[in-house]
């Protein structure tokens, strides 16, 4: 299947990522969910709605209406959340549903209703093309937002200039001007020395903030609480001061500045006060609602913002509305609803712990997995076999979280919905249907309305297709509505037709159907004065300090070419590829002395729990903090899960979880034996094993990786269970000297399974007998070399996969440019690397800047 981008998008203008341009290979019916399942029996949908329906009507008459909880996600469409809120906060009136997406944006949208009076955006990805200068705080651009870092690649070709404020030295941070480092949660010390500096230097847009700021003096108060001098700022954030000084004299020189600011910055015990510091530096010079200069927060999921405008966060009530009293009757006019939630909801982990503690009764998670997401994920887990009654509404039929339901009910994927989105500059998206939906499964909106329909709300949820939804989501946003910026007035009566026909358009949406790049252009912003309000933050240190007993930072999150929980992307073996197993990154000065050994497994133990990763010793990484990808699974590297390790510590305003720092410490596996199994499907290891195993996805087998710390009995035990049902021909080989043992099952000539075991020996390359899967019958020179495990005459490339899209590894770009290629684009001509989505042209220019260094040394 072959996907291209649309080129006439505004957002993405045709260019796709590595995930998008993976889709194909997730879209088949693979392990998805097509009937609704009650325990471990197929239903009718009207038996598994009667059965929910009745659960949690039940709960509610019993325990009241908080007793019950939705948990749903960014990857709804708007017309799903909107469904839910719609019925959760105005019919079974509790504030109770909440979205993933408090754990990527809840900081910044609080950070902007404190500033704005309302969670608004006040920037477009056009700004990222006109600044001159970008500041990535906490954003690791090219590898979350490869599309919009290709732009901004464009941009530095006229000389914009990026800055990069991040811990560890990323894809982003390796070809910018400027990387500061800073040591963790340091932040807020960065951005209010900054503001200080600006201050010093008379910086300050004097005329903006009289006509349109409120708070200035008390920010500046705040400031003079703690010596601000450029020697303090860089020695409490562990950067130097030469580093810093450049900082602020790019910032004060640079009218057009776009400050970008992502999970990095909102994933913190301080992430309001992060997100507030980045404001007021901008509200202070005036660089917002212009083209070109803004602050920007950068979501990540698909309609994170169609959520938060909505009503999908347990904190705000729907349409940008909160609840206070005057809102609350507004809404229940509006939806002709008697039992209007009067208070907000539980947040995220605020709400699982209730959940652990008994006090909600019936549980409806919808298109996310917080088995595996959620911070101590352990008690999640617990908190969730604890339940009374779990609904999961899932397109995949196992994930860790399903594994905990009660009910199962089967859900459109990408692909099957029709609906829409918002994207980080606001701006609307339809999304088509592009293949019927498969089996029983049915979109959220509609599983949600036969639900309420059941629970005796069928008035106020007849909708016969998104576009009605649509259209009633619309006419709230416009409803009694004299000042919120969040109004889509003007598509509210549109048909079904023009529905189908919807173009991109930046809310708010005018008269005429056209859209709104920027806000605040004319300095009113959505507070009761129409002026912004600077707020005072204080530098603080980490939420829970490192200790001999736990003397490193942890930070955790995303890889490159993973989504979330892998219930998608491990569909494709080509996003596999780059990051094919967990790994903790470490530096090599804190490795050393600890006997991490760069490829072996490691432990990484925290106060919560233990994981094994492969360690990669870097000196990317900040000495004194390891990182942990957190996307593995039960059902890929059940011993890699990261979030495990996670304190449930967060933001005390925002919700948001401590994600980048957990003190931790690392410790060597030392495994005694190692091996590979390679076979059609997937595997789990027996139950009743010590051991540590990785499945891989590859394009015609499951590739599975193993150690252990037992004797020859457990390698046995392992084997016997492996080897169960194999094909009916066997070729064995072993070496007693190393405990190696070499196996391959064939049958009628094709390859069936392979297990290479050893404790002391080498292992083989894995890809060329993962290609033999593919064979519909293995040539005599291949069943001759199967044992040895390489193709014979033919030398095995070995180094690091760079490019996934064209699975070109490391090895070949060096030759290339050992033969001249001296640029990103030539060794792209010369490999096809880093010419598909470009996600890898910062590290395939890593090598270009590294060549001369290997080459001195071999001359050495």
């Amino acid at each position: 299947m072959t996907v291209t981008g649309d080129a006439t998008h505004p957002a993405n203008h045709g260019r796709l990522c590595s995930k998008g341009a993976a889709l194909g290979s997730t879209v088949g019916l693979e392990g998805r969910l097509l009937h609704p399942v009650i325990g471990t029996r197929t239903v009718t949908w009207s038996e598994a709605t009667a059965l929910v329906a009745r659960r949690f009507s039940e709960a509610i008459a019993r325990h009241g209406p908080d007793s019950v909880a939705f948990y749903v996600s960014g990857q709804l469409l708007t017309e799903d959340y909107y469904a839910a809120n719609k019925l959760m906060k105005g019919f079974i009136g509790s504030g109770n549903i909440d979205t993933n997406s408090r754990l990527c944006m809840a900081s910044a949208v609080v950070a902007h209703k404190l500033a704005f009076g309302a969670d608004l955006v006040p920037g477009c990805y056009e700004d990222l093309d006109l600044a001159d200068l970008v500041v990535l705080s906490g954003h690791n651009a090219a590898w979350t937002h490869p599309v919009l870092f290709r732009r901004m690649e464009a941009a530095r070709a006229r000389g914009q200039r990026h800055v990069v404020i991040d811990p560890r030295r990323t894809d982003t941070a390796e070809g910018c001007d400027l990387h500061l480092a800073i040591a963790p949660q340091t932040d807020v010390r960065l951005w209010n020395g900054l503001l200080a500096e600006l201050i010093r230097r008379g910086a300050v847009d004097r005329g903006y903030v009289a006509a349109h700021v409120s708070g200035f003096a008390e920010v500046e108060a705040e400031l003079a609480r703690a010596d601000q001098s450029a020697h303090a700022v860089a020695r409490d954030c562990g950067v130097v001061e030469t580093d810093l000084e450049r900082f602020y004299d790019l910032f004060v020189e640079t009218p057009r500045t776009v400050s970008l600011f992502s999970m990095g910055a909102n994933q913190s015990a301080q992430g309001v006060a992060k997100g507030s510091a980045i404001l007021n530096a901008h509200l202070a010079t005036g660089r917002i609602g212009k083209p070109g200069a803004c602050p920007f927060s950068i979501t990540g999921q698909p309609n994170a913002m169609g959520g938060r405008e909505t009503g999908g966060m347990a904190t705000t009530l729907a349409a940008h509305m909160d609840f206070d009293d005057a809102s609350r009757a507004q809404l229940a006019r509006f939806w002709g609803a008697h039992r209007t939630a009067a208070q907000p909801g539980l947040k995220a982990v605020d709400l699982f712990e209730a959940v652990g503690e008994g006090k909600i009764k019936a549980l409806w998670i919808m298109a996310t997995n917080p088995a595996v997401s959620l911070p101590d994920a352990g008690r999640v887990r617990a908190a969730l076999a604890a339940c009374p009654f779990v609904v999961v509404s899932d397109v995949m039929a196992e994930t860790d979280t399903a594994a905990f339901a009660h009910v199962k009910l089967p859900a459109l994927a990408w692909g099957e919905k029709d609906g829409t989105v918002t994207n980080s500059e606001r701006r609307i998206s339809r999304q088509r249907r592009l293949f019927a939906p498969p089996g029983e499964a049915r979109p959220d909106w509609r599983i949600v309305a036969e639900v309420a329909t059941a629970m005796g709300f069928g008035d106020a949820f007849g909708w016969r297709s998104p576009a009605q939804v649509f259209r009633e989501w619309a006419r709230l946003t416009a409803y009694e509505n004299p000042d919120r910026v969040l109004n889509l007035g003007p598509l509210s009566g549109i048909g079904q037709d023009a529905y189908d026909a919807l173009e991109p358009v930046q809310w708010p949406v005018r008269a005429d159907g056209s859209g709104t790049p920027r806000l605040f252009a004319d300095g009113r912003f959505q507070t009761p004065d129409g002026r912004a309000r600077m707020v005072p933050v204080a530098a603080q240190g980490p939420a829970e300090a490192t200790d001999p007993a736990f003397p490193l930072s942890l930070n955790t999150g995303r890889i490159r070419d993973h989504w979330h929980t892998l219930t998608r992307t491990g569909l494709a073996p080509e996003l596999c590829r780059h990051a094919p197993e967990p790994y903790v990154e470490i530096h090599p000065a804190d490795a050393g002395p600890l006997g991490i050994v760069e490829g072996r497994l490691t432990r990484v133990q925290t106060a919560r729990g233990e994981a094994v990763a492969v360690a990669r010793l870097s000196d990317r990484q900040r000495p004194g903090a390891i990182f942990m990808p957190m996307h593995w699974t039960e059902a890929f590297a059940p011993a890699g899960r990261a979030n495990t390790l996670v304190a449930p510590r967060r933001d005390p305003r925002s919700g948001q979880p401590e994600f980048k720092h957990t003190p931790a410490r690392v410790r060597p596996y030392r495994e005694t034996w190692r091996g590979f199994f390679l076979a059609r499907e997937g595997w789990r290891a027996p139950k009743g094993l010590d051991l540590v195993w990785r499945r891989i996805p590859q394009p015609a087998c499951q590739l599975h990786e193993f150690a252990g710390r037992g004797d020859a009995a457990e390698r046995e035990a392992l084997r016997t269970a492996l080897v169960r049902g194999a094909g009916a021909e066997v070729v064995r080989y072993e070496d007693p000297a190393t405990g190696g043992a070499r196996e391959a099952f064939l049958t009628a000539g094709r390859l069936d399974r392979i297990l290479f075991l050893t404790a002391s020996g080498r292992l083989p390359p894995r890809d060329w007998l993962a290609e033999l899967f593919a064979a519909p019958v293995l040539s005599a020179a291949d069943r001759a070399a199967l044992l040895i495990g390489r193709a014979p005459g033919v030398a095995a490339e070995t180094g690091p996969l760079v490019c996934a899209c064209r699975n070109v590894r490391a090895g070949r770009i060096e030759t290339a440019i050992a033969a001249g290629a001296a640029s990103v684009d030539a060794v792209g001509a010369a490999t096809t690397a880093g010419t598909v989505c470009g996600s890898c042209r910062p590290e395939i220019a890593r090598l270009i800047a590294a060549q001369p260094a290997r080459v001195a040394h071999r001359a050495a």
